[in-house]
């Protein structure tokens, strides 16, 4: 059925508030209350003062339309040619100059169309991408915000798609990557993966690399398919799905794997960070920290966010744990961005925090709007993004 798979995800939360004692990591993974921390263990833990050592400049501050609110879709901005591009459910799709945040263009959907942008943008070869939860896609021209085509696929769509290789890969909900022609709409081919009975809410989009199309899945595997045709070429488990629950068997990949040369790395939602060899499928290392979110990427690092909140750097030819944060326990926090000497994450209160890299401590902290973020932070041109559940887009540099 169509909606059979929101609907499996949706049932983790129902399930938790029901009184499940044991899932205090998933009710933190999705959401926290404002309540002090007063040492009891599920709640989120108060943030402390630290005394900032960089200063954040807010550079400007911009609304893409109504957010994401409860959805639990994690809309995030995607940046590119010095644009940043940002959808919202009820907002349509925004163009912004990256620079000053005035806004170039502005797409909004016919109204008697009722379509809910959830998916997206993804940009690439003049195209800005965005998929509604009825399994809308719909391609923009990246420079005029002028629609180009329409797609549909038969699940909701809250990845972000992928544009590359003239093609556009559009990850729904239900497990199908469809590729599409980018010039013309045309669907070219697509693969399905099973979905578990039980997972998170949301996935993340494919990453390309030359000739493949990487997706990071919800049973804990990472699938490598040919770009040209979807057959598959490899399998690699991050992450076993064991456990005697449903719960206890989640092992999601929700954020999309990083490329880097011929490496990639993805992590799960069972606390593992997996290096792989790309074009061969073979793992590199194991690393037993990670979570669902992206993965931030330094020049000899990663930063990966676990279920419980915890901030984690991993060396990356070895997967070792460099040092970790422990202090946003239970805040939801997001995936991570590198930013300069710094690793970025927010969390469910809106608090944008940036870390050392070579020891984890806070450097500084600001807020955006006082609304939870749940997207990764967004890096281009030493400028950091943040989009909160509000779709409110905020912009800082590093001084």
């Amino acid at each position: 059925m169509k909606h059979r798979s929101m609907l499996l995800r949706t049932s983790v939360v129902l399930l938790c508030a029901a009184s499940l004692a044991g899932c205090s990591t998933v009710k933190g993974w999705f959401g926290g209350d404002k309540k002090k921390d007063d040492g009891k263990p599920n709640e989120p833990a108060e943030l402390t003062d630290i005394t900032p050592s960089v200063t954040v400049q807010k550079i400007w501050s911009a609304n893409a339309g109504k957010g994401e609110g409860r959805s639990g879709v994690r809309q995030g901005p995607a940046v590119a040619d010095g644009r940043v591009f940002a959808a919202a459910i009820e907002g349509g799709v925004h163009a912004f100059d990256l620079q000053t945040g005035k806004q170039v263009w502005e797409y909004r959907p016919d109204k008697k169309a009722n379509v809910r942008l959830s998916g997206g943008p993804g940009v690439g070869e003049g195209l800005v991408v965005v998929g509604g939860l009825d399994g809308e896609v719909i391609a923009l021209d990246a420079s005029t915000g002028e629609e180009k085509w329409k797609a549909h696929v038969p699940n909701e769509v809250i990845a972000a798609p992928a544009i590359g290789m003239n093609s556009v890969f559009v990850r729904s909900n239900d497990g199908r990557v469809t590729a599409f022609d980018a010039a013309s709409g045309e669907r070219r081919w697509f693969w399905v993966q099973e979905v578990p009975m039980l997972s998170l809410r949301g996935n993340d989009g494919p990453v390309l690399g030359p000739g493949f199309v990487f997706i990071g899945n919800d049973d804990g595997t990472v699938s490598a398919l040919s770009a040209s045709d979807g057959r598959p070429m490899w399998e690699q488990p991050v992450a076993q799905p064991e456990g005697r629950t449903e719960l206890d068997r989640m092992a999601d990949i929700d954020g999309t794997p990083v490329l880097e040369g011929t490496t990639l790395f993805a992590t799960s939602f069972k606390k593992q960070t997996l290096a792989i060899d790309a074009p061969s499928g073979r793992p590199m290392w194991s690393a037993e920290h990670g979570g669902a979110g992206r993965i931030g990427l330094a020049s000899d690092r990663l930063v990966v966010t676990d279920p419980s909140g915890s901030v984690f750097g991993l060396d990356k030819n070895s997967g070792a744990a460099l040092w970790s944060q422990p202090a946003l326990a239970r805040r939801n926090v997001t995936g991570a961005a590198v930013q300069g000497d710094f690793a970025v994450v927010a969390d469910f209160d809106g608090y944008v925090h940036w870390l050392k890299l070579d020891n984890g401590e806070f450097a500084a902290r600001e807020r955006v709007g006082g609304k939870a973020v749940k997207a990764a932070p967004v890096v281009a041109d030493g400028i950091a993004v943040v989009q909160n559940v509000n779709g409110e887009l905020t912009a800082f540099r590093l001084q």
